[in-house]
């Protein structure tokens, strides 16, 4: 059984890999735009509760990456948990950008309004849905309730203690937490756009959340453990969630300061959450591959998680190419205004000036720190990163032109091959399957790159989910250490990864390119509108 899984997501994997070439099923998909669900799911049924609307001021990007200035450990309050949702996945402005999206023309009417968030998601999606299962000794009366992150409260879907149902779900790793933050995915929410390619990005966007909680957690001082190793058919029956199309993929213990956790009240009854989620769309469609590589991956994980060292990425030869040393000055933002103004470049980069040695090394240095495995899976503390960033170096001043990897041990990049026949530009350009990024505009390219097959062997089909949760977490990363630096970033996943791996020399290894960061100047001069909420 565990074969047949493995195998699945193997050929799931590798249809992604390869869709620029061979294109995945279904093919001649038409987006129906009218029958699109709602970007923020709700349940009008079911009574509110207000949370605190004020952002705290919080430590700079500098404090957190040198680890000081940071505030002492405590525990959660219902201020920090506010806090945590909104600057994360809670709607903080309306924007209205000029820039080469294809669908600009319809941003300026209010009904297709883009609404800014803290974490990036593929297409502005937004699939993940927020639930708190509060117990006893939360500030808030027990029960299930969910983020709903248009209006920011929480709606309350079920009264009573029910957390043992998480906790007998997440085993030890739970300790003696009460209250737990559940984070599922609601399928419909992107592959209503981008069909069987679904499960590869809303994997990611789970890992760009959860990479923006530990960033938040460790700013207000408490704990976030991350768990991804549950069994999550408990938990979506709690919810009353159909498994195949939105399921439970983490879960975070909460330790409520200043209370005791009430622990075991004896069991719960099996009940699951009173009040139905409103639908939008008329029709909802499943996509077979979905399905199959979702029931796939949901395999529990292997227990033996030190395997996971192993599925590092190796060393790379040659001599190292020294990068300036971070501009820690240019990191002095809070971490609640770079969260506030985050967004996509879009396509706006434009030359000159370019982008600097100092500012790609400052980008790659933050985008590689912090804590690599957004999940428990039992990791010892020195376990090595799954993934590695590689430069795409196109306009860099400071350095030549070609392809390198990133050592965050030295801070400094390995060439891995010379610039590509006909420029660097030319080659990304051709590359590049969309039309909304002129590449010779582009600074660098950076490509967040892993041992899928490796992290398979080393912990089972649910590899996938822990791979992709990483290398999402680096890309929100990245994303912070460019808005901090003013610097444009854009999250793409349309280059074929077949030729990206290939001038980086990959060809014949089990590691691959996964997701790609573009990074350059936006133009001084620009016709946006940023309403701030």
């Amino acid at each position: 059984m565990q074969q047949e899984a493995l195998q699945v997501v193997r050929e799931y994997a590798e249809a992604v890999f390869r869709r620029a070439r061979v294109p995945m099923e279904p093919l001649n998909y038409e987006v129906d735009w009218v029958d699109q669900p709602s970007r923020h799911t709700s349940y009008p049924d079911a009574p509110r509760v207000p949370l605190p609307v004020d952002l705290p001021t919080l430590p700079t990007l500098r404090d957190l990456f040198t680890g000081e200035g940071l505030p002492p450990p405590g525990g959660w309050s219902l201020p920090a948990l506010a806090a945590l949702l909104r600057l994360s996945y809670g709607v903080l402005d309306r924007r209205l950008t000029v820039n080469w999206n294809q669908d600009l023309a319809k941003r300026a009417h209010f009904e297709h309004a883009v609404w800014g968030r803290g974490t990036a998601s593929g297409g502005g999606m937004y699939p993940v849905e927020l639930y708190l299962v509060a117990g006893g000794s939360a500030p808030l009366l027990p029960g299930v309730y969910h983020y709903g992150t248009g209006p920011h409260v929480l709606e309350r879907l079920l009264l009573g203690d029910v957390a043992d149902r998480i906790r007998a779900a997440a085993g030890p790793q739970a300790g003696d937490a009460d209250s737990f933050l559940v984070a599922t995915i609601r399928f419909w929410k992107n592959s209503f756009k981008y069909n069987s390619f679904c499960y590869h990005v809303v994997t990611q966007d789970l890992g760009a959340l959860l990479g923006s909680w530990d960033l938040l957690a460790r700013a207000l001082g408490v704990p976030l453990p991350r768990l991804l190793g549950f069994d999550p058919a408990p938990v979506d029956r709690l919810l009353g969630l159909d498994g195949d199309r939105e399921s439970a993929f983490a879960v975070v213990p909460l330790t409520w300061a200043g209370a005791d956790p009430a622990g075991p009240v004896g069991p719960s009854p099996d009940v699951q959450v009173r009040y139905p989620a409103f639908e939008r769309s008329r029709r909802l469609r499943e996509f077979p591959a979905v399905t199959a590589v979702h029931r796939a991956a949901a395999a529990p994980p292997v227990p033996a998680p030190q395997a996971l060292a192993a599925a590092a990425p190796r060393d790379l030869p040659g001599d190292p190419v020294a990068l300036p040393a971070p501009l820690l000055e240019r990191l002095d933002s809070p971490l609640s205004t770079v969260l506030a103004t985050r967004s996509s470049s879009f396509g706006r980069f434009r030359r000159p000036p370019d982008l600097t040695a100092a500012e790609l090394g400052t980008t790659l240095a933050f985008a590689a720190a912090g804590r690599h495995h957004p999940a428990d899976a039992g990791l010892p503390p020195d376990t090595p990163a799954l993934t590695r960033i590689w430069v795409f170096a196109n306009h860099v001043d400071g350095l030549a032109a070609g392809t390198y990897g990133y050592c965050p041990r030295r801070h400094a990049l390995l060439p891995a091959a010379a610039e590509p026949d006909g420029g660097m530009s030319a080659f990304l350009q051709q590359q590049y399957f969309l039309t909304n990024y002129t590449m010779g505009q582009v600074g660098a390219v950076l490509a967040i790159s892993g041992r899928l097959d490796a992290v398979l062997d080393a912990v089972g089909p649910r590899g996938y989910r822990l791979l992709n949760a990483e290398i999402g977490a680096v890309a929100q990363r990245g994303y912070c250490a460019a808005t901090a630096q003013r610097v444009g970033c854009g999250a793409v996943l349309g280059f074929d990864n077949v030729a990206m791996d290939e001038a980086l020399g990959l060809s014949g290894t089990d590691e691959r390119t996964v997701l790609f960061l573009l990074l350059g100047r936006h133009p001084d001069g620009t016709a946006d509108l940023v309403h701030r909420l």
